[in-house]
């Protein structure tokens, strides 16, 4: 994790902030806080029995197995009952214990769907009072994410998300390609401080 995260903060030119780990789903994390409450995380399984039986950290060690790259992408809304209502189960709750003992909390749905399908999205709503706590917010922003490529269906991504009338993703850009393997986010393109750099 930790030289994963140096070499795209120096790619990008931007700084991470550790982030602290995620106690159920045994995983850590680096963010790189961006602009427009967008964020980038770098993630780590742990040895650790939560991370066998949790679905997030069963996709980042099988991510991890495969000699990482995007494991997937994450849509915050502010009600999961629609989703949870679509895929007929309750979303799961998640926290982040900080270095300083602070703590965010928040509820997602969605991770099975990502595992079994990478190019939709997982779910997730931020508990209330932790706004502050937001990853973005972690450091000054340097920059932003202008775009992403993803291998996959523009239509099966809508049906997922329950074909909202806008962009989940706003003024990001979203190329969508056929997929010759396995269906994912193929990259990432980020506007910083040294220019536009795609990952």
């Amino acid at each position: 994790m930790a030289a994963t995260a140096a070499r795209v903060g120096k790619t990008l030119g931007i700084e991470s902030v550790k982030g602290g780990i995620h106690p159920r789903f045994g995983t850590r994390n680096v963010i790189f806080p961006l602009k427009n409450t967008q964020y980038l995380e770098v993630v780590e399984v742990l040895d650790h029995p939560s991370s066998d039986k949790a679905p997030f950290g069963q996709a980042v060690r099988a991510r991890s197995e495969m000699g990482g790259g995007w494991m997937g992408w994450c849509v915050a809304v502010d009600d999961l009952a629609p989703f949870e209502e679509r895929l007929g189960r309750s979303s799961v709750p998640g926290n982040r214990k900080f270095p300083d003992g602070q703590e965010l909390t928040w509820q997602q749905i969605g991770i099975k769907g990502l595992i079994a399908d990478p190019q939709v999205p997982y779910m997730l709503r931020w508990d209330t009072g932790t706004e502050d706590l937001h990853p973005s917010r972690a450091l000054e922003p340097q920059g932003s994410i202008s775009g992403i490529s993803i291998a996959g269906s523009v239509e099966r991504v809508r049906e997922w998300l329950g074909t909202p009338s806008e962009s989940p993703l706003g003024e990001v850009e979203v190329q969508w390609e056929a997929p010759n393997g396995t269906p994912g986010i193929m990259s990432v393109t980020f506007e910083t401080p040294s220019g536009t750099i795609t990952l």
